[in-house]
């Protein structure tokens, strides 16, 4: 499954004065339709970015340069709830009000336009209303980040994802097949 990972994105979000980054656990692309881009995102539902994203139905997916592996940490390893991951962070407000980061390698600014329950997780459907790609070359792939990374952060990874996998065997199973996708 890790090879079907897309490039390592931070999802940016806004919702009344609070803003954050995580590191999505997937984006892809969701429409072939040139003049309507679309993208899916998973957000676990613990994380601090879920509630912002479903409340503001907003976000930005920043593609994060390969020289980025400190924002990698910063926002894939730390929560939201416990320090601000956007202080002294380079970033300006988006169309849709979600942070666009100033050193990243693309983003795409969208407004959600349906949500579907994965149990432990929520794949938010985005409208593309803005992007850009800022940089050549390529964007970061978790697979180069993964061996870039120094030894500490992948043994800290690894501690951190291992939680998550046995919380997420119990929450998949309490998908909430009644309530309307999007209220």
């Amino acid at each position: 499954m890790g090879r079907l990972w897309s490039p390592v994105a931070a999802v940016t979000c806004h919702w009344q004065g609070e803003t954050n980054a995580q590191i999505a656990v997937s984006l892809s692309a969701a429409s072939i339709v040139p003049s309507q881009p679309r993208v899916l995102v998973q957000i676990y539902k613990d994380n601090h970015s879920w509630r912002l994203i479903r409340e503001s139905r907003a976000f930005a997916a920043n593609f994060l340069r390969p020289s980025r592996l400190d924002l990698l940490r910063r926002f894939g390893f730390l929560s939201g709830r416990d320090t601000d991951k956007l202080a002294g962070v380079s970033f300006r407000p988006g169309k849709t009000g979600s942070p666009i980061l100033q050193d990243c390698w693309g983003y795409l600014d969208c407004r959600v336009v349906n949500i579907m329950d994965g149990g432990d997780m929520t794949c938010f459907l985005g409208e593309v209303v803005d992007g850009q790609t800022l940089s050549d070359g390529e964007p970061m792939y978790w697979r180069t980040a993964r061996r870039e990374m120094p030894s500490q952060w992948n043994d800290e990874w690894e501690r951190r994802i291992t939680a998550q996998i046995r919380l997420s065997e119990t929450a998949m199973r309490h998908i909430d097949y009644t309530q309307p996708p999007f209220p």
